[in-house]
């Protein structure tokens, strides 16, 4: 999910997420029982509560937020307990990174990752009639997405990988999958996609194949995980490949899981996210762009590094992705390292997506340029976790 109008309401001033009137528990109970969600709209103002009409309204409109109803409780209680600092922009995080040095490793593994492979994992998640968060077709693509990596690990013969579902509030749960490290307790690398879909029109029923947002992030993983199994990946830091549930309702997924780390200490090395990789418009460049805001601008120079050592696309610079854009928002919320490499610079990218029509038949759809984001993505487990 992402929307050049986000872009264009990015508040530059950074202020502290801190909530001038703490929402009680009782108030929450209360008004999620009426069916409202409470929203996060920008950074330093309080959330407000909406009704499901007035979140699809902000949704047409291209506003992005974080909906809060469920992780509001406990980041407060994070900030009591100073596990969370103030709200930061990317600016003000800069963590450091080796320069990438396993070519000789990587490469071969990349040879391995193949555009059959996605298109055929894309043809399954795009058959569903839409992977919407409240529907029980996107529970069925989280279903599959489990038993699909679940399958991988058995096919490998890697019974120390660990795939689960996380549940959530609403219908459809998130998937994590765990590649144990030699080092248990050293940091995690996170990848992350999310799974789900929408059509505005019509978000419950309406058809919304989502190749691109996010079929395409979703596949890349799948992708990169499978090759990294079949080469016998047997990293030293904790690898974590997740897809998550609900992003385009408000984050919900990523908010979820990144909140819940956060308040059980789980340190995270680095955390890259793949949110639409497969378009670019006709008659521009191929580019990775990468997402100068809410990112670790240290990681944001190693991708620099990774993407120039192993893809055939340069690397470049997007323009501000704005508040709450896609799921490495959820990351950098909680003070976590994230990048967020963009299909094309906003403007270029796919301009058909919550649609019926975000499918691979459109002119400026390209398998050959979403490989190249599978190839970073098992360059970045990789490189960060050996």
């Amino acid at each position: 999910m992402k929307s050049l109008l986000s872009t264009l309401l990015l508040l530059c001033t950074v202020v502290s997420m801190g909530f001038a009137r703490p929402i009680g528990s009782s108030e929450i109970a209360a008004k999620s029982a009426q069916g409202l969600r409470l929203l996060s709209l920008a950074e330093g103002a309080d959330p407000v509560w909406k009704t499901d009409a007035e979140v699809l309204d902000l949704l047409r409109a291209g506003k992005n937020f974080f909906d809060v109803t469920d992780t509001y409780e406990l980041e407060n209680a994070l900030r009591s307990s100073k596990k969370v600092a103030a709200d930061a922009d990317a600016s003000a995080l800069r963590a450091t990174y080796a320069a990438p040095s396993h070519q000789s490793q990587v490469r071969p593994i990349l040879t391995t990752l193949t555009t059959a492979n996605m298109q055929s994992y894309l043809t399954t998640l795009t058959n569903f009639n839409n992977r919407y968060y409240r529907s029980s077709t996107g529970v069925s693509a989280s279903n599959w997405i489990l038993s699909t990596v679940q399958g991988f690990a058995t096919q490998y013969g890697r019974s120390d990988v660990v795939a689960s579902q996380v549940t959530h509030s609403f219908q459809q749960p998130s998937v994590v999958v765990r590649i144990p490290g030699s080092n248990p307790s050293a940091p995690r690398v996170l990848l992350g996609s999310h799974m789900d879909s929408i059509n505005l029109s019509n978000p419950t029923n309406g058809r919304a194949p989502g190749a691109d947002d996010d079929g395409t992030g979703a596949v890349n993983l799948l992708e990169a995980y499978r090759a990294l199994l079949q080469a016998g990946f047997r990293p030293t830091n904790p690898v974590e490949f997740h897809w998550y549930a609900g992003e385009e309702a408000g984050l919900l997924g990523s908010q979820a899981i990144a909140t819940s780390y956060k308040s059980s200490g789980v340190q995270v090395k680095a955390h890259l996210n793949l949110d639409m990789t497969g378009y670019y418009k006709p008659g521009t460049a191929e580019v990775m762009a990468l997402a100068p805001d809410y990112a670790d601008s240290g990681l944001n120079e190693f991708m620099k590094l990774l993407i120039t050592a192993y893809s055939r696309i340069p690397w470049g610079n997007d323009l501000a992705c704005g508040y709450a854009c896609s799921d490495h928002a959820s990351w950098n919320r909680q003070g976590y390292p994230t990048a967020y490499p963009f299909e094309a610079v906003t403007g270029n990218d796919n301009p058909y997506i919550h649609s019926a029509s975000d499918t691979t038949s459109v002119s400026g759809f390209s398998w050959t340029h979403s490989l190249e984001f599978a190839k970073i993505a098992a360059a970045f487990a990789y490189e960060l976790a050996i």
